[in-house]
């Protein structure tokens, strides 16, 4: 691998098997890993025990290093001629501020390569046993965050599936939203936390009584809403171990 690069690369939604291959081969060959709280640990073990790991993760209403000082971080590394992996859950492009590190790394002039992850927003609804489309049950489905970077609720599309990630502690005010936009309260729900890790839990439910049902869930958790929720009773499969 060239020095003085960065691999801004996606570690999929928790199970360690779920990196890509291409992943992996960067986390072996890695100078310095700059990693996410919600990253599988057990990852870093795919690095050389000398690579420099640093997390960086943030952490709601807690203190965490600023992104102007992540994107700095990279550029300082790659410019020392450092091997550099930025390693973010899921995929990097989706809520996962990569698109603004690569640009900071453009902007610097640092050589960079985006390796796509495994979203959750796909990934742990379908460990849980709900596709996020279905013939004759779903043709579209739209995918948000439950935060937003003022804070505030985010819009919700219309589509057949709404998948929400990080939903537990808005959930209540992202039900009221759905409920304000016309949907019926009927309309299923479900809540998986720790999706795709040995410790996933998944409740179900409508949008009368999810938010009651989710109470205890530990972050993070992804909702999942629209009809597709009732094909989990026929596709449901425990989780890797």
């Amino acid at each position: 691998m060239t020095r003085g690069f960065v691999y801004i690369v996606g570690a999929g939604p928790g199970d360690t098997e779920l990196i890509t291959v291409r992943g992996a081969r960067c986390l072996e060959q890695a100078d310095v890993v700059v990693y996410d709280r919600l990253v599988n640990a057990a990852l870093l073990n795919l690095a050389r025990p000398e690579t420099e790991r640093i997390g960086v993760g943030k952490a709601a209403e807690k203190p965490s290093m600023r992104q102007e000082a992540i994107n700095q971080l990279l550029v300082d590394r790659a410019r020392a001629g450092r091997v550099v992996v930025r390693l973010k859950g899921g995929d990097p492009f989706v809520f996962g501020r990569g698109g603004e590190e690569a640009r900071a790394l453009a902007d610097a002039g640092v050589p960079f390569e985006v390796v796509p992850g495994v979203t959750a927003a796909v990934a742990v609804p379908a460990v849980a046993g709900i596709p996020v489309t279905h013939r004759g049950v779903s043709r579209s489905f739209a995918v948000v965050t439950g935060h937003t970077h003022d804070g505030g609720l985010p819009d919700l599309p219309v589509a057949d599936t709404l998948v929400v990630l990080m939903s537990v502690n808005p959930l209540k005010q992202i039900v009221a939203g759905l409920l304000a936009q016309g949907r019926p309260a009927t309309t299923l729900a479900a809540v998986v936390s720790e999706g795709t890790t040995p410790r996933q839990r998944v409740v179900t439910g409508t949008l009368a009584d999810i938010a009651d049902r989710a109470n205890g869930l530990e972050p993070p958790a992804v909702l999942v809403v629209g009809e597709v929720v009732r094909l989990r009773e026929a596709l449901a499969t425990p989780p890797s171990p």
